[in-house]
């Protein structure tokens, strides 16, 4: 079994081969940027698996993805990333790659997961592929307390500040003073403006 490993971290790289050399029936390849790899899979015997860090120079993400399926010289080609998105290993894999194996990935599970993609399966671990996505909070949001984004719900919902003073289990002169912060804060002189803020922000 032939493998390329592409990755302009030397350290990274050494360390991956070192891996992959101890195990038997492994030979491994190795190149420091993206067109170093491309010319290797042209030169070189063809590689069962080549490994491409989805971050070193020249690769431009996912088109040099599509540039080293196009040209053959692998009949499997991967991506390796510390750093890419769930979002991006799910678009490597439906353009063809043979997996998405992120830098995290402890060595025994990496040496099994090259196996698995030379073989031709596809590979990604489950446990990255579904961990949930960090929903940055806008900005809007984070300068607003608790019980102000509480108020700015009730008022998304067309509700009278009675209303809100009910469900909040507060007086209604508090959501007044309230939603007078709001207006301060959002720059809006009405409850429809403010609710129409937080909707397109996307706060609710």
């Amino acid at each position: 079994m032939r493998v390329l490993i592409a990755d302009d971290h030397d350290l990274l790289r050494d360390t991956l081969i070192a891996f992959l050399d101890d195990e038997d029936g492994i030979e491994t390849g190795s190149a420091s940027s993206f067109d170093e790899a491309l010319q290797r899979m042209k030169d070189d015997a063809a590689y069962d698996l080549v490994l491409l860090d989805y971050k070193m120079p020249g690769m431009n993400g996912l088109q040099g993805l599509k540039q080293a399926l196009a040209i053959g010289g692998a009949r499997h080609v991967a991506l390796i990333s510390g750093e890419a998105s769930r979002e991006i290993a799910e678009e490597a894999l439906e353009l063809g790659a043979a997996g998405f194996v992120p830098k995290t990935l402890p060595a025994k599970s990496l040496v099994n997961a090259v196996r698995f993609m030379a073989m031709g399966e596809q590979y990604a671990p489950i446990a990255f592929m579904t961990a949930a996505e960090e929903v940055e909070e806008h900005p809007l949001a984070k300068s607003l307390t608790k019980r102000e984004m509480e108020v700015l719900k009730g008022l998304t919902e067309g509700k009278s500040n009675k209303e809100i003073a009910r469900d909040l289990e507060i007086t209604e002169p508090t959501i007044k003073l309230h939603v007078k912060t709001l207006y301060r804060k959002l720059d809006v002189n009405n409850r429809t403006q403010a609710a129409i803020v937080a909707r397109d922000a996307g706060i609710f």
